[in-house]
């Protein structure tokens, strides 16, 4: 059954966005990122104070791709 959607109004859209209205079959972003991230990272908040003494982070990544940005119809 068709959706029905009534006014929408759109400010912005990032470029990494989907916007969608009314029926879909399949969304499928095409973009993948990779985040390494060592001790104390990601933290938010006033007055926060870390110590890690010398905190390494290794990464061993041995694969070539983690996500296929490619599109199979």
């Amino acid at each position: 059954m068709p959706a029905q959607v009534g006014a929408v109004k759109v400010l912005s859209i990032s470029s990494s966005s989907i916007f969608n209205i009314g029926d879909v079959y399949n969304i499928m972003p095409t973009s993948s990122a990779k985040t390494f991230a060592g001790g104390g990272s990601f933290n938010s908040g006033d007055g926060i104070r870390i110590d890690l003494n010398r905190s390494i982070t290794y990464v061993n990544d041995s694969d070539d791709t983690d996500q296929s940005t490619t599109v199979e119809v």
